[in-house]
Protein backbone atom coordinates (compact mmCIF):
# COMPACT_ATOMS: atom_id res chain seq x y z
CA UNK A 1 0.00 0.00 0.00
CA UNK A 2 1.40 3.37 -1.05
CA UNK A 3 2.14 5.76 1.81
CA UNK A 4 0.86 8.94 0.16
CA UNK A 5 2.15 11.38 2.77
CA UNK A 6 5.60 9.80 2.91
CA UNK A 7 5.81 9.83 -0.89
CA UNK A 8 4.93 13.53 -1.01
CA UNK A 9 7.43 14.35 1.75
CA UNK A 10 10.24 12.50 -0.02
CA UNK A 11 9.46 13.64 -3.56
CA UNK A 12 10.96 16.70 -5.14
CA UNK A 13 7.96 17.38 -7.37
CA UNK A 14 4.46 15.88 -7.36
CA UNK A 15 1.59 16.81 -9.63
CA UNK A 16 -2.10 16.14 -9.08
CA UNK A 17 -4.81 16.21 -11.71
CA UNK A 18 -8.03 17.46 -10.14
CA UNK A 19 -11.23 15.84 -11.39
CA UNK A 20 -14.75 16.86 -10.42
CA UNK A 21 -17.07 13.85 -10.92
CA UNK A 22 -19.96 16.25 -11.49
CA UNK A 23 -18.21 17.33 -14.67
CA UNK A 24 -17.38 13.86 -15.98
CA UNK A 25 -19.84 11.05 -16.68
CA UNK A 26 -18.74 7.57 -15.68
CA UNK A 27 -18.92 6.48 -19.32
CA UNK A 28 -16.17 9.00 -20.14
CA UNK A 29 -13.69 7.81 -17.52
CA UNK A 30 -12.05 5.08 -19.63
CA UNK A 31 -11.25 7.44 -22.51
CA UNK A 32 -10.14 10.14 -20.09
CA UNK A 33 -7.75 7.85 -18.24
CA UNK A 34 -6.26 6.63 -21.49
CA UNK A 35 -5.77 10.14 -22.86
CA UNK A 36 -4.42 11.59 -19.63
CA UNK A 37 -1.66 8.96 -19.53
CA UNK A 38 -0.14 10.64 -22.59
CA UNK A 39 -0.41 14.07 -20.97
CA UNK A 40 1.25 12.72 -17.83
CA UNK A 41 4.13 11.27 -19.84
CA UNK A 42 4.74 14.66 -21.48
CA UNK A 43 4.56 16.56 -18.21
CA UNK A 44 6.89 14.13 -16.47
CA UNK A 45 9.59 14.81 -19.05
CA UNK A 46 9.10 18.57 -19.19
CA UNK A 47 8.86 19.18 -15.44
CA UNK A 48 10.79 16.24 -13.93
CA UNK A 49 7.77 15.08 -11.94
CA UNK A 50 8.45 12.32 -9.40
CA UNK A 51 4.87 11.26 -8.67
CA UNK A 52 1.38 11.83 -10.09
CA UNK A 53 -1.98 11.65 -8.34
CA UNK A 54 -5.64 12.11 -9.12
CA UNK A 55 -7.44 14.48 -6.75
CA UNK A 56 -11.15 13.67 -6.88
CA UNK A 57 -13.87 15.84 -5.40
CA UNK A 58 -16.16 18.80 -5.91
CA UNK A 59 -18.13 21.45 -4.11
CA UNK A 60 -21.58 19.85 -4.16
CA UNK A 61 -21.52 16.38 -5.80
CA UNK A 62 -25.24 16.29 -6.52
CA UNK A 63 -26.64 13.34 -8.48
CA UNK A 64 -23.30 11.48 -8.44
CA UNK A 65 -22.65 8.07 -6.91
CA UNK A 66 -19.25 9.07 -5.57
CA UNK A 67 -18.16 5.58 -4.51
CA UNK A 68 -19.03 4.01 -7.86
CA UNK A 69 -17.38 6.87 -9.73
CA UNK A 70 -14.11 6.50 -7.80
CA UNK A 71 -14.17 2.73 -8.32
CA UNK A 72 -14.59 3.23 -12.06
CA UNK A 73 -11.55 5.52 -12.15
CA UNK A 74 -9.52 3.00 -10.15
CA UNK A 75 -10.43 0.25 -12.61
CA UNK A 76 -9.11 2.34 -15.49
CA UNK A 77 -5.90 3.79 -14.06
CA UNK A 78 -3.02 2.85 -11.75
CA UNK A 79 -2.49 6.45 -10.65
CA UNK A 80 -3.16 6.84 -6.89
CA UNK A 81 -6.52 8.43 -6.11
CA UNK A 82 -6.74 11.02 -3.34
CA UNK A 83 -10.12 12.33 -2.24
CA UNK A 84 -10.28 16.13 -2.18
CA UNK A 85 -13.67 16.43 -0.47
CA UNK A 86 -16.19 19.23 -0.55
CA UNK A 87 -18.11 17.61 2.30
CA UNK A 88 -18.22 14.52 4.52
CA UNK A 89 -20.41 12.82 1.91
CA UNK A 90 -17.44 12.49 -0.44
CA UNK A 91 -15.80 9.38 0.98
CA UNK A 92 -14.94 6.10 -0.74
CA UNK A 93 -12.92 3.07 0.28
CA UNK A 94 -12.00 2.69 -3.39
CA UNK A 95 -9.63 5.65 -3.11
CA UNK A 96 -6.09 5.44 -1.74
CA UNK A 97 -6.12 8.45 0.55
CA UNK A 98 -8.17 11.36 1.83
CA UNK A 99 -7.14 14.94 2.42
CA UNK A 100 -8.76 15.70 5.77
CA UNK A 101 -9.28 19.38 5.03
CA UNK A 102 -9.47 22.22 7.52
CA UNK A 103 -10.51 25.50 5.88
CA UNK A 104 -8.32 27.59 8.14
CA UNK A 105 -8.59 30.71 5.97
CA UNK A 106 -12.30 30.98 6.81
CA UNK A 107 -14.30 31.35 10.00
CA UNK A 108 -17.27 29.17 9.13
CA UNK A 109 -17.43 26.50 11.83
CA UNK A 110 -19.10 24.08 9.41
CA UNK A 111 -15.81 23.74 7.53
CA UNK A 112 -13.55 24.13 10.55
CA UNK A 113 -15.05 21.32 12.64
CA UNK A 114 -18.63 20.28 11.74
CA UNK A 115 -17.86 18.50 8.45
CA UNK A 116 -14.80 16.94 10.07
CA UNK A 117 -16.85 15.50 12.95
CA UNK A 118 -19.33 13.91 10.54
CA UNK A 119 -16.44 12.49 8.51
CA UNK A 120 -14.71 11.17 11.64
CA UNK A 121 -17.72 9.03 12.46
CA UNK A 122 -17.45 7.39 9.03
CA UNK A 123 -13.65 7.03 9.12
CA UNK A 124 -13.40 5.03 12.36
CA UNK A 125 -13.16 1.74 10.47
CA UNK A 126 -11.79 3.10 7.21
CA UNK A 127 -8.71 1.78 5.44
CA UNK A 128 -8.10 5.12 3.77
CA UNK A 129 -4.86 6.94 4.49
CA UNK A 130 -6.10 10.14 6.11
CA UNK A 131 -3.83 13.16 5.72
CA UNK A 132 -4.67 16.27 7.83
CA UNK A 133 -4.40 19.25 5.50
CA UNK A 134 -4.61 22.96 6.24
CA UNK A 135 -6.60 24.50 3.38
CA UNK A 136 -6.23 28.21 2.56
CA UNK A 137 -8.43 29.89 -0.02
CA UNK A 138 -6.47 32.68 -1.73
CA UNK A 139 -8.04 35.41 -3.87
CA UNK A 140 -7.67 34.38 -7.51
CA UNK A 141 -9.56 37.31 -9.02
CA UNK A 142 -13.06 35.80 -9.16
CA UNK A 143 -15.63 34.24 -6.88
CA UNK A 144 -15.10 30.48 -6.72
CA UNK A 145 -17.36 27.54 -5.90
CA UNK A 146 -15.41 27.03 -2.67
CA UNK A 147 -16.16 30.61 -1.64
CA UNK A 148 -19.88 30.26 -2.41
CA UNK A 149 -20.34 26.88 -0.72
CA UNK A 150 -18.19 27.62 2.35
CA UNK A 151 -19.51 31.20 2.67
CA UNK A 152 -16.02 32.40 3.46
CA UNK A 153 -13.86 35.08 1.90
CA UNK A 154 -10.47 34.29 0.34
CA UNK A 155 -7.33 35.80 1.79
CA UNK A 156 -6.12 38.77 -0.32
CA UNK A 157 -2.82 38.16 -2.07
CA UNK A 158 -1.44 41.53 -1.02
CA UNK A 159 -1.67 40.57 2.66
CA UNK A 160 1.42 38.38 2.82
CA UNK A 161 1.63 38.40 6.62
CA UNK A 162 -1.91 37.09 7.01
CA UNK A 163 -1.36 34.25 4.53
CA UNK A 164 1.93 33.24 6.14
CA UNK A 165 0.40 33.35 9.62
CA UNK A 166 -2.57 31.24 8.54
CA UNK A 167 -0.25 28.67 6.94
CA UNK A 168 2.00 28.58 9.99
CA UNK A 169 -1.02 28.23 12.29
CA UNK A 170 -2.17 25.27 10.18
CA UNK A 171 1.20 23.63 10.77
CA UNK A 172 1.07 24.33 14.52
CA UNK A 173 -2.37 22.74 14.64
CA UNK A 174 -0.82 19.47 13.48
CA UNK A 175 -1.67 19.46 9.80
CA UNK A 176 0.73 17.41 7.67
CA UNK A 177 0.20 19.43 4.48
CA UNK A 178 -0.73 23.01 3.65
CA UNK A 179 -2.74 23.72 0.50
CA UNK A 180 -2.84 27.22 -1.03
CA UNK A 181 -5.84 27.32 -3.38
CA UNK A 182 -6.77 30.14 -5.77
CA UNK A 183 -9.87 28.19 -6.83
CA UNK A 184 -11.07 26.43 -9.94
CA UNK A 185 -10.88 28.70 -12.98
CA UNK A 186 -9.02 31.42 -11.07
CA UNK A 187 -7.98 34.41 -13.16
CA UNK A 188 -4.64 34.52 -11.38
CA UNK A 189 -2.73 31.86 -9.51
CA UNK A 190 -1.16 32.17 -6.07
CA UNK A 191 1.88 34.41 -6.58
CA UNK A 192 5.34 32.88 -6.46
CA UNK A 193 6.28 35.44 -3.80
CA UNK A 194 3.60 33.99 -1.53
CA UNK A 195 4.65 30.42 -2.32
CA UNK A 196 8.27 31.24 -1.56
CA UNK A 197 7.52 33.00 1.73
CA UNK A 198 5.14 30.31 2.98
CA UNK A 199 7.60 27.57 2.05
CA UNK A 200 10.35 29.25 4.03
CA UNK A 201 8.15 29.26 7.15
CA UNK A 202 6.99 25.63 6.98
CA UNK A 203 8.66 22.28 7.53
CA UNK A 204 5.75 20.39 5.98
CA UNK A 205 5.01 20.06 2.23
CA UNK A 206 3.16 22.81 0.40
CA UNK A 207 0.47 22.19 -2.24
CA UNK A 208 -0.50 24.96 -4.67
CA UNK A 209 -3.46 24.97 -7.06
CA UNK A 210 -5.77 27.21 -9.05
CA UNK A 211 -5.16 29.31 -12.15
CA UNK A 212 -2.11 27.40 -13.38
CA UNK A 213 -2.47 27.09 -17.14
CA UNK A 214 1.00 26.74 -18.65
CA UNK A 215 4.15 24.72 -18.13
CA UNK A 216 5.93 27.90 -17.12
CA UNK A 217 3.25 28.68 -14.52
CA UNK A 218 3.80 25.28 -12.94
CA UNK A 219 7.58 25.41 -13.18
CA UNK A 220 7.61 28.80 -11.44
CA UNK A 221 5.56 27.44 -8.53
CA UNK A 222 7.91 24.46 -8.14
CA UNK A 223 10.92 26.75 -8.29
CA UNK A 224 9.36 28.88 -5.54
CA UNK A 225 9.23 25.86 -3.24
CA UNK A 226 5.94 23.97 -3.71
CA UNK A 227 6.27 20.18 -3.56
CA UNK A 228 2.91 19.52 -5.19
CA UNK A 229 1.00 21.40 -7.88
CA UNK A 230 -2.65 20.77 -8.72
CA UNK A 231 -3.98 21.27 -12.25
CA UNK A 232 -7.66 21.01 -13.09
CA UNK A 233 -9.29 23.47 -15.48
CA UNK A 234 -6.43 23.43 -18.00
CA UNK A 235 -6.78 19.67 -18.48
CA UNK A 236 -10.60 19.76 -18.30
CA UNK A 237 -10.58 22.14 -21.24
CA UNK A 238 -8.01 20.17 -23.22
CA UNK A 239 -7.19 16.59 -22.29
CA UNK A 240 -4.10 16.69 -24.49
CA UNK A 241 -2.86 19.80 -22.71
CA UNK A 242 0.92 20.05 -22.51
CA UNK A 243 1.23 23.73 -21.62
Amino acid sequence: MLDILKTIEQANRCLSILIDPEKMEMDAIHAFAKAVSITIHNLKEKLQIDQFYFFVGGSTMENVNFDKWVNKLKENSNIPIVIFPGSHHQLSENADALLFLNLVSGRNSDFLIEQQVHAANKLKKSNLEVVPTGYLLINGGKETAVQRISQTLPLPQHDMDSIVNHAYAAQLMGNKLVYLEAGSGALKSVSTDIVREVTQQLHIPLIVGGGLRTIQDIRSVYDAGAQMVVVGTAIEENIKWNG
